[in-house]
């Protein structure tokens, strides 16, 4: 009813403290439209409501929304693209709302997409992240440059390899996504790896309870300090929703702090730690492959642990990424399917 909620936007004019402590309904009936009526005492208040709205919300027949967690995701590993990785060409991505959709789906489904024939341009990744969100600016700058440095504060800014991980888990909230755009590529080496995190997670699952219990359970620090900056957390590895559902995987061994647990827990946690550093680093999770100039990489940062193989000094390997975050794509893929549902 217009005395309930602002016509304009929908959002409730009350508070649930003015609803008197013992609400009733007295009359239920149906209008020729099949809209439902509803009179609610003691205040003599009627709603209406659609049926097919009435459907939709009962909680008898429907489960809650939860689009973050484990529960509605495609888990995969390395055998599971049997049609290929999720590439899709930028300028359609911009252009064409389907390929959107699709790129946005891929995202929510299986947690990362690779667009390719992206301009190499300085900050081109800002331009990408307009399209679809907004960006997550962090000590690092709207975006930073991933290349071999002298004396470089990351070791992500060196020629090494990178074991599997998540980023930033030091801050609180973490940025959900990531983008790595690779400008420059003539080095041997430096292949892309990601690894479905809730399917690592759910395998650790199944085959030790007790340490996917731990490692939920038990909350500990990670940190980033340098000249300029000094981040911490405290966060689980594997974060929970209130069903049990997988809905943030955490893994950086170059940033976790000093494990300071109680004792009769410490010996529980490093096995479990242990075991799932060891299930992350399975050939068989891993997807591998090469990016080349153009291509830019868009993932998950809660569920996709990426990493990459050891590089030559020869040649160049000029990657510049960016974050963002999960909210603003998602709502820009409602939006669409809702536009696509309308037409």
């Amino acid at each position: 009813m217009p005395e309930s909620r602002n016509l304009d936007n929908g959002q409730r004019l009350f508070s649930v403290k003015d609803l008197p402590s013992r609400v009733l309904i007295e009359e239920a009936h149906k209008d020729r439209e099949g809209n439902v009526h509803v009179l609610f005492q003691p205040e003599n208040h009627s709603s209406v409501f659609s049926q097919k709205w009435l459907r939709e919300n009962c909680y008898e027949l429907n489960s809650y929304f939860e689009d973050r967690s484990e529960r509605k995701k495609k888990l995969w590993q390395k055998d599971s693209f049997e049609n290929g990785l999720p590439f899709i060409n930028y300028d359609s991505m911009c252009s064409d709302d389907g390929s959107k959709v699709l790129a946005l789906r891929s995202l929510r489904e299986s947690g990362f997409f690779v667009l390719n024939d992206v301009p190499t341009q300085d900050g081109q990744v800002l331009k990408v992240i307009e399209e679809l969100g907004f960006t997550r600016e962090t000590n690092y700058g709207a975006l930073f440059e991933v290349r071999t440095e002298v004396n470089p504060n990351n070791l992500a800014f060196t020629n090494l390899g990178l074991g599997s991980h998540t980023d930033n888990p030091y801050r609180d909230p973490v940025p959900t996504v990531q983008l790595l755009h690779c400008l420059e590529s003539s080095t041997e080496g430096g292949e892309s790896i990601l690894v479905d995190g809730y399917k690592a997670a759910s395998i650790l699952r199944e085959e030790s309870e007790e340490s996917f219990q731990s490692l939920t359970n038990t909350w500990i620090n990670y940190r980033f300090s340098d000249s300029k900056t000094d981040l911490r957390s405290r966060v689980p590895m594997i974060e929970l929703n209130d069903n049990n559902e997988i809905i943030k995987v955490r893994y950086n061994n170059r940033s976790i702090d000093t494990i300071n647990v109680p004792k009769d827990k410490m010996r529980s946690f490093y096995k479990a730690y242990r075991l799932w550093s060891e299930v992350i680093e399975r050939e068989e999770l891993k997807v591998q492959f090469k990016l080349s100039e153009g291509d830019l990489m868009l993932f998950d940062n809660t569920r996709i642990m990426h990493a990459r193989t050891e590089f030559s000094q020869s040649g160049k390997r000029h990657l510049q990424g960016a974050y963002s975050d999960l909210d603003g794509l998602y709502s820009l893929l409602n939006r669409l399917e809702m536009k696509n549902n309308n037409d």
